[in-house]
């Protein structure tokens, strides 16, 4: 890992307590970038950032972020910038799932699931561009946007409807955010991970029996590598920190729109 690769980047991170949040955040750190880790359990983000500190290369803050409110996704990019001088990189990671079959949909599932996924990246993106239009254009290099999709970005999947719909969100807001904020030299790109291990995930897992989707814990882990995945194996956020990096690096520069697979081939089938 170069130590250099990030190295002046000041990135703020959504959902960066736990999970590939988390991992995004001690890598991006251990490549030269500062930190700010927003999340709704801030004792959890501290404890990242107090890790990070801890390895000396990049810095970290962490603050206390209810994504679904423009009041506090503003209050984390001054918090960023407020730290470390200026803001370059957004990483909108914060997000959640609650199954349900299609006819047993309420307001509140509906509510729940695209305010955190959909909503709160919309507010994310554009208090983030508000103050990289502010700072103006960097030298060289465009900032950076960087949302997380899912393979329901690009798949209907039976059991989560609302999470599919509020992920084809997160595609929409990618590809209409590089058209919409072009002019001020800023690219919007994102990832779309597939089965990766997280409390996300472990608690999915969890409701996807309780719904009767499953019949005992791991079978959706289990069936999902047997059928769809080209790599048999589930992922872990090791496996997604590598694509995130190359997103929020100079490496991308010349990319804006895109949504990067890293789902282990589950949409090539």
């Amino acid at each position: 890992m170069d130590p250099n690769r990030l190295k002046g980047k000041n990135i703020l991170i959504t959902g960066a307590a736990r999970g590939m949040g988390a991992a995004n955040a001690e890598s991006f750190a251990a490549q030269g970038a500062n930190v700010t880790l927003g999340d709704l359990d801030e004792a959890e983000a501290q404890k990242v950032a107090e890790r990070i500190n801890s390895a000396g290369n990049g810095k970290a803050i962490a603050v206390k972020m209810d994504v679904t409110k423009r009041a506090d996704n503003a209050a984390a990019v001054k918090a960023t910038v407020d730290a470390f001088g200026s803001i370059n990189v957004g990483l909108f990671n914060a997000g959640l799932n609650k199954p349900r079959f299609f006819m047993d949909i309420d307001e509140d599932n509906w509510d729940l699931i695209m305010n955190v996924n959909t909503k709160a990246m919309w507010l994310g993106m554009q208090e983030t561009a508000k103050q990289m239009i502010a700072q103006g254009p960097m030298e060289n290099h465009p900032y950076k946007l960087i949302n997380v999709g899912s393979i329901a970005s690009r798949k209907p999947l039976v059991d989560v409807t609302v999470y599919c719909t509020s992920k084809y969100g997160c595609l929409a807001l990618t590809e209409c955010g590089a058209l919409g904020l072009a002019e001020h030299n800023i690219t919007v790109n994102g990832y779309a991970p597939g089965v990766v291990v997280t409390p996300l995930w472990e608690q999915l897992d969890k409701d996807l029996v309780e719904i009767g989707f499953k019949e005992r814990a791991g079978q959706a882990y289990d069936d999902i590598v047997e059928n769809n995945l080209v790599i048999k194996r589930v992922s872990y956020p090791k496996d997604i920190v590598g694509t995130a990096s190359f997103l929020a690096s100079d490496d991308s520069d010349y990319m804006t729109g895109q949504m990067i697979s890293v789902d282990g081939g589950w949409v090539t089938k």
